[in-house]
């Protein structure tokens, strides 16, 4: 649907919410109980890092599963995927709430894992179905705004619930949550892709279309891209319990200075994101998110080998860092969907597989590597942008001949 009036683009706000809503079921099952990992450890005589592992057990499943949410929906329809995975994700986290030992509870996070993915995978496709053009990065960026109160909240309201009634709460108000988001997209969430467009669901064309999508040179430079600038600020969400209460000294309840810069981030770079659509390139909004992003990387760096951490200089660069990288993601990911505009579905699935896999990487193995003073998590950080930096690099070099976004 290309070329549609401000007044059209205006009734996809509606829209926005919904999807901004469906994107942040991912989010709250990641953030919201990271306040409760030590009491979590304490009740079921665990030591951190298998506690730590329940991230890992939600992430690696997560990661597989975004391989089939868009080739599903591609094949049955957006709505019905969406809301058989939301009511799945909703039974899990029951399963959660109710764990009886930390192997029960890592199960109940893989099957969290399983269906979580489903709203921010056959999201970004619907925006995809519906608008073209600087109206879906436009659409894009909004969810993204609507989005970002998720990583701010959840863990806030997750240390309140975890002081007023224990960590189990925490799990009860995803069942809530994810309640309520069905019965929104039951009563609300149109069917956006057309019978006549739906793909075929079968082992063989899937295979080949996920060989044809992974082994494309453009796109997993992009998706690469994408996945790097965010792990670059997801080890520091993942080592939010070390960094915030051991290093920076704050309680279960003080979460809010991590993930309050964090949504400030999202919230400025989204704005930026929309305010640039159809002013400037896509290329170019995602040079100014990296410039964005280098500055903010380099300026941490040199915070924590000058002086010892502490609040607020020590949280002032991730709001910086965090509102170039969501200033880069919508162009970013539109650039990697638009290289396959009849399977987007698939696409974005793929695209969710490589970043999601990657921030499973990054909290098995990466944060434990550097959560172990603010000097090395900075370090990582560098790193990882370095990384995505490099990515896009070769996306360049390689797509010389595409035309400009």
């Amino acid at each position: 649907m290309a070329n549609l009036s401000q007044p059209a683009a205006h009734r996809h706000r509606g829209l926005a919410a919904m999807l901004a809503a469906l994107s942040a079921v991912g989010p709250f099952s990641i953030d919201a109980y990271l306040p409760s990992m030590p009491e979590i450890g304490r009740t079921f005589g665990a030591s951190p890092l298998l506690v730590q592992q329940t991230l890992t057990a939600y992430l690696a499943p997560f990661a597989l599963m975004t391989l089939w949410h868009g080739a599903i929906s591609d094949a049955l329809g957006r709505r019905r995927v969406t809301l058989v995975a939301l009511a799945l994700f909703l039974l899990a986290s029951a399963g959660c709430a109710l764990a009886w030992s930390i192997e029960s509870l890592l199960t109940f996070r893989v099957l969290q894992g399983m269906t979580a993915g489903a709203g921010m995978v056959i999201g970004r496709a619907i925006v995809r179905d519906v608008l073209d053009g600087a109206e879906a990065q436009r659409l894009m960026s909004q969810v993204t705004l609507v989005f970002a109160v998720a990583p701010a909240v959840a863990p806030v309201l997750g240390g309140w619930l975890h002081v007023w009634f224990g960590w189990r709460a925490v799990f009860v108000f995803l069942v809530l949550f994810a309640g309520g988001v069905w019965l929104l997209c039951w009563r609300a969430l149109p069917e956006t892709l057309a019978r006549e467009q739906r793909q075929p669901l079968n082992i063989g064309y899937l295979l080949g279309a996920y060989n044809r999508v992974l082994r494309a040179g453009p796109f997993m430079a992009l998706s690469f891209a994408i996945t790097f600038n965010f792990a670059a600020i997801f080890i520091y969400i993942v080592s939010a319990p070390e960094f915030l209460i051991n290093q920076l000294h704050v309680g279960e309840t003080g979460f809010l200075w991590l993930f309050g810069p964090a949504t400030a981030g999202i919230v400025s770079g989204a704005w930026l994101s929309g305010r640039s659509a159809g002013r400037i390139s896509r290329r170019q909004t995602v040079w100014w998110g990296y410039g964005i992003m280098i500055a903010a990387a380099g300026g941490n760096l040199l915070l924590n080998l000058l002086r010892p951490p502490g609040l607020p200089w020590s949280v002032l660069p991730i709001f910086v860092y965090v509102a170039g990288s969501a200033l880069a993601m919508p162009s970013l990911a539109l650039m990697a969907l638009d290289l396959f505009p009849e399977q987007r579905g698939l696409a974005s699935s793929c695209q969710s597989f490589v970043q999601t896999a990657g921030n499973a990487l990054a909290t098995a193995v990466v944060a434990p590597l550097v959560w172990t003073s603010s000097l090395t998590l900075a370090l990582g950080e560098g790193v990882l942008l370095a990384l995505g930096l490099a990515a896009f690099l070769i996306y360049l070099r390689v797509a010389r001949s595409a035309p400009r976004g």
